[in-house]
């Protein structure tokens, strides 16, 4: 039905039988535009206060960690360590909690002098450390015994035992970590994380 109806004189003029709708479709329609307005700050904040993103206790410039000892390791083998720290959001501190993980391999002696009595361990071998993730898009690399190599099960990255990429669509080898040998055997890694996807190596934590 029509809103309004021809007057005697010839004219439109406004049905007043539909004027109570037409305020209160008015007034409900000024409610919810005011509600949505008003939503958005308290979306916000709701955001914030559970945005994990907040969290601190993450450091660019990496954090070393004690994994293994030279003789955990056999030369050629890599061997995967989970790296395990406390946390802290706006709100919660979280103790030992697995925040990545790395792979040790043990290479070749450091020393040609390897056979001198005089030689500790930490100058006969080396150790290499790498992130586990795939500097790509950050899927998990798998070690693969029969190959030899690591793997990307996600986009098919295939990278050899020093980290360079062998085939794939990864723009970067695997991310190595720095390593000290402490105490003659024990073996500390800085441990980071990078910006995937980029040709650079770019530590974000």
């Amino acid at each position: 039905m029509s809103a309004e109806k021809e007057s005697s004189g010839g004219e439109l003029s406004p049905d007043p039988n539909e004027q109570p709708d037409r305020r209160q479709f008015i007034k409900g329609a000024s409610c919810a535009i005011g509600a949505a307005i008003g939503a958005v700050p308290m979306v916000a904040g709701v955001r914030v206060a559970l945005d994990p993103l907040g969290k601190e206790g993450g450091d660019r410039d990496g954090k070393f960690f004690q994994l293994a000892n030279l003789g955990d390791l056999k030369p050629g083998i890599p061997k995967k360590y989970s790296i395990f720290d406390d946390r802290k959001d706006k709100w919660t501190s979280y103790k030992n909690v697995p925040v990545g993980a790395v792979y040790l391999l043990k290479t070749s002696a450091k020393s040609t002098e390897s056979d001198d009595a005089n030689a500790t361990a930490a100058e006969a071998e080396t150790v290499i450390a790498f992130n586990t993730v795939c500097p790509h898009l950050g899927c998990f690399v798998d070690y693969r015994t029969d190959e030899r190599d690591f793997f990307c099960p996600c986009h098919d990255s295939n990278f050899d035992l020093k980290g360079d990429m062998k085939k794939g669509v990864s723009p970067r080898g695997m991310d190595t970590l720095q390593v000290e040998i402490r105490e003659e055997s024990e073996i500390w890694v800085k441990f980071q994380h990078f910006k995937a996807n980029t040709k650079d190596k770019v530590a974000i934590s």
